[in-house]
Formats: C-alpha cells, sequence, structure tokens
C-alpha cells in the first residue's frame, strides 16, 4: 500500500497580520513542515521594489517564480505528511503562473486595512494599495472559489487571537486535517525555517511563545493618504471577511 500524499497548506495573507505567529503554530506540528515566503526574491527581483534587506533576500530565494512552484510541489522537507506554505498575496505578480494552485489547499488570512496600514507604515514609509495585497487577495480567493465552486477557508487574525484554540481547531476542520493542541505553543527565537529578512521584520514574533491578544491600532491617527488607501481596500476585504470561520 502507497503512503498518502502529502497535504500541501497554501496560507494566503497580506502584510503586518499575525501569519509569521500562524507559521510558528504549525511549525509547532511533529507532522508539519513549514516554508516561508518562498515568492519574496522572485517578487523583488520582478517588481524592482525597494524593501528591507534587498539583496540578502534575492540572494536566499529562487528568483524565477517557475523555480519557488517546484519546490512547493516537490517534495515536501523531511517528508512531513503535511507542508504549511506562508504566502504573501502581493509577492504574486501578474506575471506569475496559477496553474498550481489546484495542487495545494488554498486558505485566507485576513486583517482589517486599517489596522494593517497603521503597523506597516511602521517599516515602510512609502505605501501603495497593491503593497498590501488585498486586491491580489481577492483575487486569488475567487479563482480557487470557482474551481472548487465553494469558498475556500478564510480566517480573521484578530479571531484566532481572541480564540486561538476554537479557530485553528476549525481551519484544521475545513482543511480537512486533524487538529493539534500543540499549535497553542511554541518556544521563543528564530527558526532555521525562518527568511533571511526575519531581522528586520520578526522582533516581536521571536519573543512570543503563543498567540497573545493584542491592541489593535486606531485608524484615528491615519494620515489621509493612508485613509485613502484604507479605503480602497475595505471593499476587498469585506468581500473575504463574509466568509471567515466563526
Amino acid at each position: 500500500m502507497s503512503a498518502a500524499a502529502p497535504v500541501r497548506v497554501a496560507m494566503w495573507s497580506g502584510p503586518r497580520n499575525i501569519s509569521t505567529a500562524l507559521m510558528r503554530s504549525f511549525g509547532a506540528r511533529a507532522d508539519t513542515a513549514v516554508i516561508d515566503e518562498p515568492f519574496y526574491a522572485a517578487y523583488l527581483a520582478g517588481s524592482g521594489a525597494v524593501h528591507p534587506m534587498r539583496d540578502e533576500v534575492l540572494a536566499s530565494q529562487p528568483n524565477d517564480w517557475r523555480q519557488v512552484v517546484s519546490v512547493l510541489t516537490g517534495r515536501v522537507p523531511d517528508d512531513k505528511p503535511i507542508f504549511y506554505q506562508k504566502l504573501m498575496t502581493h509577492h504574486m505578480l501578474k506575471d506569475f503562473g496559477r496553474e498550481w494552485l489546484s495542487a495545494v489547499r488554498n486558505a485566507f488570512l485576513i486583517r482589517d486595512p486599517k489596522s494593517v496600514l497603521a503597523s506597516y507604515v511602521l517599516k515602510r514609509s512609502e505605501i501603495n494599495l497593491a503593497d498590501i495585497g488585498i486586491v491580489q487577495q481577492r483575487q486569488l480567493f475567487e479563482q480557487v472559489a470557482d474551481r472548487l465552486g465553494a469558498a475556500p477557508p478564510v480566517i480573521e487574525g484578530t479571531d484566532v487571537l481572541a480564540d486561538p484554540g476554537g479557530m485553528l481547531q476549525r481551519l484544521c476542520a475545513a482543511l480537512d486535517i486533524p487538529y493539534d493542541r500543540a499549535m497553542l505553543s511554541w518556544p521563543p527565537g528564530r527558526r532555521a525555517t525562518d527568511g533571511v529578512w526575519a531581522p528586520a521584520w520578526y522582533e516581536s514574533v521571536e519573543r512570543s511563545t503563543g498567540f497573545a491578544a493584542g491592541t489593535a491600532r486606531s485608524e484615528v491617527g491615519l494620515p489621509d493618504v493612508l485613509r485613502r488607501i484604507a479605503d480602497q481596500a475595505q471593499p476587498h476585504y469585506e468581500i473575504l471577511a463574509a466568509h471567515r470561520l466563526r
């Protein structure tokens, strides 16, 4: 009898969500391998975007999206039965192929755009709508939903923080994988699987040992330019939020 095919979970998120904490959560499972933003270098190479540690990122990963897809659909690290893929929607440039999405179980992690922008501006001073990935996230969601004939799983970061055990159980059920209580906690520190960009972005998660409820940044302090971006993003977010697991 042949071994069961591995389950590949593609978790699509925008920046400044709990995406790294969720990767920690899945990485705490003994049956799961994880990969951190594998399209990042290909995105930087294709877009020319200037990000912190750009040169280091470009040197650390394949710069061709086709090579990235080969990794995501190829042999799972350590032959684990589950392969969790932390993917950023804004990294998927228009010329990156999407056919491989049928080989993975897609899920979507969302956050209110106002909170995303309030957090993201602390890391990068110049931001546009494409940088927060919400339009691309909705497009990917609709593509997957059209193929499945039903909405794929959507989770809201604040819902996970409010009820980690309950939401992770619902997510695992929606992905048709067993829930594991090990997902609720993890040791602090950096991981070998973290992207080379970790020093620029992961200070908070490196101190974490589990999901901690945080205080959402107020939209009141957003300057006009960010408010305009938030207003553009809001309808896309609401389409996704209507399908979130409860």
